[in-house]
Order: structure tokens, then sequence, then C-alpha cells
């Protein structure tokens, strides 16, 4: 049964949809909310420590593309763009573990991006999957290029949003990452013992506080998507939120890779290949290892660049910029 509290941050959420909610480009607002009433199911994927929450668009007998957020988001990033891929194919968008309604992992277990190349295997493992397509943005679209590499025969179709591959850091700045994540985890895990709830905010605080905190990246207008599967009421302070994904993913653990390895990882993707690149966002990395991973990708004959004009959430955004791109590579790879 849904408390009052909890009624009170849906009817915001709806509230927020409706009048603020807009597709670049002058579309109207029954386009908007056509966009965000789009029919999906709930669904839950067993794993040892718990589940992994998603939302399934589509009818159950067609194996979908699997979509993956970045960090700290959570299935809510692809709300904008679901309802404008290919009618004819299913599509699982899937809240990572300690993000949106997916289990946290177990206190004492760290957060590791390796762990959600794994995750792809279980997903396709409890579904009997032969052959998995991604669709992953950020982290996790440096995580589907890590898939890709170890397991090409598995896949049948990579889009990658705006993070090419895992990122090239200095031995200084890695082993000063590590030191800095190892020890403040251990904190982390002292006030989740506690039990103790997290700062609560004022909703339009809450909407400015993610807006800001992705360095405006993820629009104001577009934030409500986000915040549907990351805050709770507070049950403390009446009428206020909190971001309700697990903290201990800002000590998440990191890929240690020389420019060497990704290289040859990059060497080793065959499968067909988007990737898109928003001009608005940085690189996160000295260009020159973008550039040379981009070089080796290119020798894939299905590999394809794109660049659009946007920022670093130009999906979640302004769908309307990414979607021609993506439908015209699947209908190649995943046609009717």
């Amino acid at each position: 049964m849904i408390n009052q509290r909890s009624l009170r941050l849906l009817q915001k959420l709806a509230n927020g949809s409706k009048q603020n909610f807009r597709l670049a480009h002058g579309q109207s607002s029954s386009t908007s909310l056509k966009a965000l009433t789009k029919h999906y199911d709930e669904v839950s994927i067993p794993v040892p420590w718990g589940h992994i929450a998603g939302k399934w668009y589509g009818p159950k007998h067609v194996r979908p593309i699997l979509g993956m957020h970045g960090w700290q988001d959570n299935a809510g990033t692809f709300d904008t763009l679901a309802p404008l891929l290919p009618p004819h194919l299913s599509f699982l968008s899937i809240d990572a573990p300690g993000h949106g309604h997916s289990s946290w992992l177990p206190p004492g277990v760290s957060y590791h991006s390796i762990d959600y190349v794994q995750l792809v295997l279980r997903i396709m493992e409890e579904y009997n999957w032969k052959k998995v397509s991604i669709m992953a943005h950020s982290m996790s679209s440096l995580n589907g290029f890590v898939f890709a590499s170890l397991f090409p025969d598995k896949l049948d179709m990579l889009i990658g949003l705006d993070i090419l591959k895992p990122l090239i850091r200095s031995p200084k700045y890695i082993v000063n990452m590590l030191s800095e994540r190892l020890s403040d985890s251990l904190k982390l895990e002292r006030r989740l013992r506690s039990n103790s709830e997290p700062p609560a905010y004022e909703w339009d605080q809450l909407v400015e506080r993610l807006h800001h905190g992705t360095d405006k990246s993820v629009d104001l207008e577009a934030c409500k998507y986000l915040l549907q599967r990351n805050s709770k009421p507070s049950s403390h302070e009446p009428h206020k939120y909190y971001f309700s994904r697990d903290n201990r993913l800002k000590t998440s653990l990191f890929y240690t890779l020389s420019n060497e390895m990704v290289l040859e990882m990059a060497s080793r993707i065959t499968a067909p290949h988007l990737f898109i690149k928003a001009l608005q966002a940085p690189y996160y990395e000295d260009k020159k290892y973008y550039d040379a991973a981009l070089e080796v990708l290119r020798q894939n004959p299905n590999f394809e660049y794109h660049e659009v004009e946007g920022t670093h959430h130009v999906h979640l955004n302004e769908p309307e910029k990414v979607a021609p791109i993506i439908n015209s590579f699947i209908s190649k790879c995943r046609p009717l």
C-alpha cells in the first residue's frame, strides 16, 4: 500500500511531467507526455545478492535491446528515448546494482566496473539468450566496450553513448585515487551501519542538486526521469526527499588498464558497433588516447561513428538528436 509521503512524491513527478517536460524543436506537450507514459512492465531479475530491477518495453517474446545507464543514474535515463526506438523490437532498461530499484551489494562489498560486465552474462543466463544487444551510456558504454572485447561471439550489436572506452589515467592518479576510495569506502560503511537517513531536500532543491551535480548535463526538465527511481520521501521531514541510491557508489573501484591493453581490446571488437559522441561533453581523458582507440575501432567494417550537438546526457535531454542515428543502425543489425 502506498503511504501518503510516497503518494506526494508520485504526484509531484506527474505534475512536473505535465508542466515542464518538452522535447526540443517545439514538439507539443501532448507528444512529450506520450513519451513519458509509453507502456512498460517493471521486471525483477534474480541475482545472488538480491535482484536487478528494470523497465521492459515491448513484447516479452522478442529478445530486447539491453539498456544500461551511467554512473549514479538509473533506468530512467532512457525514458525519453525508448518510445522513439523501432516498435518491432523490445527494450529492457535496467538499474545497475546499487542504483534505482535494484538491490544494493552486501555490506563489506565494493562496487567495481568489471562487475557490470559480468552482470550482462548473468542476465543472458537468466533469460537464456545466446546473443545480447546492448545500448549503453557513459559508465555502461565503456563497460559495453569491455564486454564486446571479451565476449565478441555473444554480442550482435553495441550502441555506445558518449564514453568510448575505459579511461587512461596516469600511475600517480590511479594510486592516489585507489588510496582515497578505499579509505572513504570504510567511512561510508560506518555511516550505513548507523541506519541514518541521508540529507533531505525540498523537491525543487533536489532537482537543482541533481542538475548541478551532473555539471548541468541533465536539463532541469529532464531530472524527473532520474529522480523517479533515485529519490524517496523523508521519514523525518515531511515534504522533503532524499537521494536513495547506494552512497557507496561514490567510492566505486575502476579499471586501471594501460593504453596498450585498451587498444588490444578495441582490436577484438568485431560486432556491429555504433558510437555517438556529444560535442558539448568532455572526453574525460587526454584526447590522444580516445583518438588512438577510435583509429583501431575504425578497422572494424561494422563500426559507425557519429557526433551530435548536446551534453553528456543528450540522449535524455534531446532524444530526437540521436534516435534517427540509432534507428538506422538498428535496422541494419536487427531488421524486421
